[in-house]
């Protein structure tokens, strides 16, 4: 007869014991492995979702200009020529460099030719005034797309075609405009100013000392500002 097995002292409680234990083993190594492998996983994804921040576009800023070129329709009144009845029409032209928010240096050149009028008795002779000028300007933001501004202007007005001797007077005097923005360039400009010059009378001889007198022309313009 064969011998039979040699049996333990520990009964049922012995067989389970070895299964138990790496039962255990596995489930207690299982968190550590998934706590290992998570890190791999999401470092990859961390860092395609990282947004460079040499390639991320900075926020655009406004642009600035420098310069405000301008053109219109211009009228001045006569009331350095004697006799005068009508105002003439011509056109205008300005150049502002700005310094700054609020400040600019502004040179206008202007002629003046065609009366307001033809009926007679009108002006006498066929006058004809230009002036060039130029000033500081000041300008502030109103509201929105509104933009208001003040100048003085200095320089020398020219009166021809009725008789003036000299022709030619320094000049001066100071105004004031609107502008309203359509683009971010380009605005309507309407302005007006007083510009004050020193005429001589009618057919005034060396006798008389070319004595001049002062007047003051009232002035407006509309026209189109291009910025750049």
């Amino acid at each position: 007869m064969l011998p039979a097995p040699e049996k333990s002292g520990c009964g049922r409680f012995c067989l389970h014991r070895v299964p138990i234990e790496e039962s255990f083993k596995l489930k207690r190594t299982l968190p550590f492995l998934f706590l290992a492998v998570l890190p791999a996983v999401l470092m990859p994804i961390s860092a395609v979702a990282q947004v460079n921040p040499d390639s991320a576009q900075a926020p655009q800023q406004a642009p600035t200009y420098k310069y405000e070129a301008y053109a219109g329709l211009a009228y001045t009144s006569l009331n350095q020529v004697n006799l005068s009845r009508y105002g003439l029409l011509g056109g205008k032209a300005s150049l502002t460099r700005d310094f700054g928010k609020y400040f600019g240096l502004m040179g206008t050149g202007d002629y003046y030719r065609a009366p307001i009028s033809s009926r007679s008795p009108g002006n006498p002779g066929d006058p004809s005034v230009y002036s060039f000028m130029i000033g500081p300007e000041l300008h502030a933001n109103l509201y929105e797309k509104l933009t208001g501004e003040v100048f003085a202007e200095l320089g020398g007005e020219h009166t021809g075609g009725d008789g003036m001797t000299p022709t030619i007077s320094f000049a001066g005097g100071f105004g004031g405009g609107i502008k309203y923005w359509l683009t971010d360039r380009v605005a309507i400009r309407i302005d007006g100013d007083r510009v004050a010059g020193s005429f001589s009378l009618n057919n005034n001889t060396p006798q008389l000392a070319n004595s001049t007198h002062r007047t003051w022309n009232p002035r407006a313009t509309i026209g189109v500002v291009y910025r750049f």
